[in-house]
């Protein structure tokens, strides 16, 4: 099974209206995490990340921010940041426009309760989303993928290699992206504090976005 790891260059050339990765001085990486928060996964990421005085941006389904409005708020009281992934985790390439727009914006208002000045951010679910919905989304929002994908979400692929690959694909100014999701827990405990260690001995600090 292939898997990607490093966003191609390509892919970037070719979708210059989204935020890849940052240009950085130094060496300053920035941690993502999708699809929390969520009580079983989310505050275990927040102690790997205090440890390390790593901070990070998470991209909340507005659904979960609902439910544990606890977890969103122990996230920004650890100097991270909430940032929008829809409230229902849609497919892009399988929703409507409007209906689309409106899930983001109920995501937002959620977002907004509980971090109501920062700059917004926006990441479709998979990745996937149409030109349509990223036209009128880039009027609001920066549209974020990512550099790196960790892949801790594939149940098929062991903890070492998510571990290897992710830090193998990494340079300065990567995004990467891990996933405070029950599918993902498995490699993102074997993982995500393994990584952090390994680039923080190396000299990289991790920012919100």
């Amino acid at each position: 099974m292939l898997r990607l790891y490093k966003t191609p260059w390509l892919l970037k050339k070719l979708m210059p209206g989204y935020t890849w990765h940052r240009e950085v001085q130094g060496k300053v990486l920035y941690l993502t995490f999708d699809d929390g928060p969520i009580p079983e996964v989310t505050p275990w990421v927040l102690e790997v990340l205090e440890k390390y005085n790593a901070k990070a941006t998470f991209f909340c389904v507005g659904d979960n921010v609902a439910k544990h409005p606890e977890v969103a708020r122990q996230v920004l009281a650890q100097g991270h940041r909430l940032a929008n992934h829809t409230y229902n985790h849609l497919k892009g390439w399988q929703t409507p426009l409007q209906q689309y727009l409106e899930n983001t914006k109920m995501c937002q208002q959620e977002v907004e309760k509980l971090q109501p000045h920062a700059p917004k951010l926006f990441r479709p679910p998979y990745g996937r989303i149409t030109g349509k919905q990223a036209q009128k989304l880039r009027e609001e929002y920066e549209l974020v993928m990512w550099d790196v994908l960790t892949n801790d979400y594939d149940q098929n692929l062991s903890p070492e290699a998510c571990l290897r690959q992710s830090i193998k694909s990494t340079q300065s100014g990567s995004i990467i992206v891990f996933h405070d999701s029950l599918k993902a827990k498995q490699n993102l405990m074997y993982a995500l504090p393994r990584y952090v260690a390994h680039l923080t001995s190396l000299g990289y600090t991790f920012d919100t976005l």
